[in-house]
């Protein structure tokens, strides 16, 4: 059963915007330490605007899907990694899992895409 569906659309360029203005700073506010880290190891500006907005509109979609949108749930309490073959997942704490586990929800589904300069991320919750 669904409990819970949300999306983000993020344009990267205005993401590589931010990160030219406000440097990392912007990028430790929303990811990890886990996600900054990969983050750091993205070979040029581009590559690291796209990771971040993927992230960003996971993230995003995310707490659409939970109700709550983020101010709730922190950046913080939501982990975007990948499986060893190279699926998206996230992992929550704090909040961010309470919600989810007050919603009933057992799972979280989540695509992520990119192409251009738009990063698109879709979460399905189900129980």
């Amino acid at each position: 059963m669904i409990v819970g569906i949300g999306s983000d659309l993020v344009h990267i360029s205005r993401i590589e915007a931010v990160l030219e203005r406000q440097g990392e700073a912007f990028a430790k506010r929303i990811l990890r330490s886990e996600e900054f880290e990969t983050f750091c190891q993205k070979n040029n500006p581009r590559q690291r605007a796209a990771f971040l907005a993927k992230r960003f509109a996971a993230k995003e979609a995310l707490s659409k899907a939970l109700k709550t949108g983020i101010g709730k749930v922190s950046w913080q309490h939501i982990l975007v990694s990948n499986t060893a073959s190279g699926a998206p997942e996230m992992t929550l704490s704090d909040e961010a899992l309470k919600v989810f586990s007050t919603l009933g929800a057992k799972n979280i589904h989540l695509s992520l895409s990119d192409e251009q300069d738009m990063a698109l991320a879709f979460v399905v919750l189900s129980a």
